[in-house]
């Protein structure tokens, strides 16, 4: 009962703090991005040694004994004669990943992502070899190398074992080091920049047009649909011109929605929820059944055998239902006081909202998660 009136108190606070918050203006550089200035994803295979008796093992990760004999060619070193009698306890193969940014030059450095390939307890004490980074372009753009930080850690002997975060993904702080420079996706001297929403919709596209003409005084720029917006380069200085823009503030819009989570009992929904008159009952039956078995045992001299016999008892109780009728264009407010007025949990509450999605009276889209 106590963590149920936890949870609807919570409920009502997330409620009541979208409630209160009224709206604000947002700057375009929050809300919007720049057609063709975008990172790029980097990848690469390498090998991360130095490992305290956590690495691959040879018989679940073979992958790891050829990238060994490889890498040891390649200073000279011919293994392959004993290639089945290497144990790489103190070496692991892992995939790295690092985000190149828009625009990154040569000489910078990039903070990558090491996660291991095989049966690796743990990458905690390695060290990552020289590894090229690719792009999708299969084009080197940067090369990592460096000490592994790793977060978790994983400890134990043969009857048990205690591990803590994730022990076999680590991060190298500025290991990588940018070799090519990112592809150009905007340029000072091109005829437009194009912003694009993060997230559609019609009316903020058409505010976004009208605050930047505002301020710029003058029709630079055009809404082309729903999420993209055309500005003149008027300034033929694109650089300049979106340092002004981003600046810029307007007001956003969005579609009513309520999100539920029925893991959680989680409910959140938009100041923009409304509701047609429609009449909400909540109520509830709770049916107990018990089975008490009772031994049946013959007297002294009588003939028979002792046995037991089973006793069932079924308790039935319903609550009275509470009715409240809500009145057209309810708005948040008024719902919340309904769903508290007939006593409704977290629980309750998502079945009545589904209800009253179900009969057509809710204006908002129901998103369950």
């Amino acid at each position: 009962m106590l963590k149920a009136m936890q949870r609807a108190i919570f409920f009502l606070f997330v409620l009541i703090c979208f409630f209160i918050t009224s709206a604000q203006a947002e700057r375009i550089k929050d809300i919007a991005s720049v057609e063709g200035v975008r990172g790029n994803a980097l990848i690469g295979y390498g090998l991360v040694v130095g490992l305290n008796g956590t690495g691959d093992t040879s018989n679940s990760s073979p992958f790891t004994i050829n990238s060994i004999a490889s890498m040891l060619e390649s200073f000279g070193v011919n293994v392959r004669a004993d290639i089945t009698k290497m144990k790489p306890k103190n070496i692991a193969a892992v995939m790295v990943t690092a985000e190149l940014s828009p625009f990154a030059r040569p000489g910078q450095q990039i903070d990558v992502t090491v996660s291991s390939m095989g049966d690796s307890s743990s990458l905690r004490g390695g060290t990552l070899l020289i590894t090229p980074l690719l792009g999708g372009d299969k084009q080197v753009y940067s090369v990592a190398q460096g000490a592994i930080s790793v977060g978790g850690f994983s400890l134990g002997g043969k009857a048990a074992t205690v591990t803590k975060g994730h022990p076999t993904v680590g991060k190298v702080p500025n290991g990588g080091r940018i070799e090519r420079a990112a592809p150009r996706g905007m340029n000072s001297t091109q005829n437009k920049v194009i912003l694009t929403l993060n997230r559609a919709d019609f009316t903020t596209v058409r505010r976004m047009q009208e605050a930047i003409n505002k301020k710029f005084r003058q029709p630079v720029a055009r809404a082309v649909d729903a999420a993209t917006v055309e500005v003149m380069n008027f300034e033929n200085n694109a650089i300049m011109l979106m340092a002004d823009l981003e600046q810029i503030e307007l007001t956003t819009d969005h579609r009513a929605i309520v999100v539920v989570d029925e893991r959680t009992g989680t409910i959140v929904m938009g100041k923009e929820v409304t509701i047609d008159m429609v009449a909400v009952a909540h109520g509830s039956i709770q049916v107990s059944v018990g089975e008490n078995p009772q031994v049946s045992q013959p007297n002294a001299f009588a003939k028979g055998d002792t046995t037991t016999v089973d006793s069932t008892t079924v308790d039935v109780t319903e609550e009275k239902a509470k009715l409240v009728v809500l009145p057209k264009t309810a708005t948040l407010s008024s719902l919340v006081e309904a769903l508290n007025a007939v006593g409704a949990t977290p629980s309750d509450m998502i079945a009545v909202l589904q209800a009253i999605k179900a009969a057509g009276a809710l204006h908002a889209d129901l998103k369950v998660i």
